[in-house]
């Protein structure tokens, strides 16, 4: 459990902001990490870590969000941190796998956005600390719904979908870019999922 903080220690302290607004989010998660051990549980009273995934199509020119079943918005895939998971950027990639059922996701391991939101979870009332990347889907990939989702499509970053959850769309444009270099890059040794 103990390397899962540490690995979000180390990527939020490495990680650039690029606003104001990023610095000051950037701030609160590296003091929860810092007087929380446990803050990356979903157990841990009040806040925690969680990890998503806005999925890009391998086109680039699409992305793909669910209608999340009890929110009732559409959003980027993602959610706990599990006892498995050794890094964030891998519970993200897993959330990713397990709610889009598609295989061959490659993630870029760099955090695209930080944001911090309430919420009521099966946990009860806290705060979301999610730590957001960008995901590659393969050319063939056709994602199918999973139980936490009434539908999941793709879209063009033109025509994102209403009602949508809060600071959703501001993750198009650096997930395009991240899935750009990504695609750039086919032989790198990046995490994968169900490949």
């Amino acid at each position: 459990m103990t390397d899962l903080h540490a690995d979000a220690v180390q990527i939020v302290t490495a990680w650039t902001p690029p606003d104001a607004d990023q610095a000051s989010a950037r701030n609160r998660f590296l003091d929860l990490l810092a007087t929380q051990p446990d803050a990356c549980w979903p157990e841990n009273a009040g806040a925690h870590i969680t990890a998503s995934a806005l999925v890009v199509h391998a086109d680039l020119d699409r992305v793909l969000l669910c209608l999340h079943g009890r929110m009732g918005v559409w959003v980027q895939l993602g959610g706990h941190c599990e006892p498995s998971d050794t890094s964030v950027a891998g519970a993200a990639l897993r959330e990713a796998g397990e709610e889009s059922t598609i295989a061959g996701l490659r993630i870029n391991p760099v955090p695209i956005d930080l944001d911090i939101h309430a919420v009521h979870c099966r946990y009860g009332s806290c705060l979301h600390y999610d730590v957001r990347f960008a995901v590659l889907a393969p050319p063939d990939a056709v994602p199918r719904v999973s139980p936490e989702s009434t539908d999941l499509r793709w879209f063009d970053p033109d025509r994102l979908p209403t009602p949508l959850a809060h600071a959703t769309d501001r993750l198009v444009v650096p997930a395009l870019a991240a899935a750009r270099a990504l695609a750039s890059t086919p032989s790198q040794p990046i995490m994968t999922y169900g490949s």
